[in-house]
């Protein structure tokens, strides 16, 4: 293994730069940070914007790649709650390692008194009874990535060496988007997500296996390093997919489709966000 795919003072070195670098440039206020996966990047429309840092200012972080995530850090206020908004992601399969895909957020976990992560993303749904254009509250995750951003030396100030993962989505959490969702009138699925590392879809075979062990109700190529960092860290993590496309019916998947497909969540999206946000500080 690389010294560049594991933690080590080097990286710990980086973080501690990345950390000092947004400290003097941010607020302190937010409590809450917002990770806007493919195609969610609209919410930040919803965000009254104090501040912009561009990821490829940030210092040892780098742009992200990707259409659809516009690699740009946020902090200003939702409903008058203060928030930060990762307005997209790095993705490992950019050619990056899971240490690398995190360093902003171990970052702003290492700056700032966050105390909520709200991951999103668009995934494929599994679940026979999902449809395109569902948010699915994520209960749990599968790591089909088969790497870990925890890899290497352990920073005992981050976090435990072995950090337990029963319960790495709150319950609570997931509870208190439920009651907003009915509030609103936003239905929220619920189910395992399964991440992949990409960037190729899921073949034929690898979707009628996963159907088969029904361990996953939508697969992804993002979140887990993100939220297994949050934890690490003792954050508590709300996870939301967007179901993007329905791998249960046999059809080409693209990204394109992927980011058309996001139109028809923006807007619940958003409303839930902006309503659920002020009950989790």
């Amino acid at each position: 293994m690389r010294q560049a795919d594991r933690v080590s003072d080097e990286y710990i070195a980086r973080i501690e730069d990345a950390a000092k670098f947004l400290a003097e440039r941010l607020d302190s206020t937010p409590k809450i940070l917002v990770i806007a996966g493919s195609g969610l990047g609209g919410f930040v429309r919803s965000v009254t914007v104090e501040k912009t840092i561009s990821y490829s200012d940030v210092p040892h972080f780098g742009a992200s790649t990707v259409a659809g995530h516009a690699g740009v850090l946020v902090q200003g206020a939702v409903n008058n709650t203060p928030v930060f908004v990762m307005n997209g992601r790095r993705h490992l399969y950019e050619g990056i390692s899971p240490q690398q895909s995190t360093l902003l957020l171990r970052a702003l976990l290492a700056a700032f008194p966050v105390q909520v992560v709200i991951i999103s993303n668009a995934a494929g749904g599994l679940n026979p009874k999902f449809q395109v254009g569902d948010l699915m509250l994520i209960s749990d995750h599968i790591n089909w990535m088969f790497t870990n951003p925890l890899i290497g030396k352990n920073a005992q100030e981050w976090g435990p060496r072995f950090p337990d993962a029963s319960e790495l989505y709150s319950q609570e959490l997931r509870q208190k988007a439920k009651r907003v969702g009915l509030e609103v009138g936003v239905l929220l699925r619920e189910g395992v997500y399964l991440g992949g590392l990409g960037p190729s879809y899921e073949t034929r075979a690898e979707v009628h296996m996963l159907r088969a062990i029904h361990g996953a109700d939508a697969v992804g190529m993002s979140t887990v390093p993100e939220t297994l960092v949050a934890n690490h860290m003792g954050r508590r993590v709300l996870g939301i997919s967007f179901i993007s496309n329905l791998l249960t019916v046999p059809a080409v998947t693209t990204h394109e489709e992927v980011m058309e497909n996001a139109g028809l969540v923006e807007e619940k999206f958003t409303k839930l966000l902006t309503a659920l946000i002020p009950h989790l500080t």
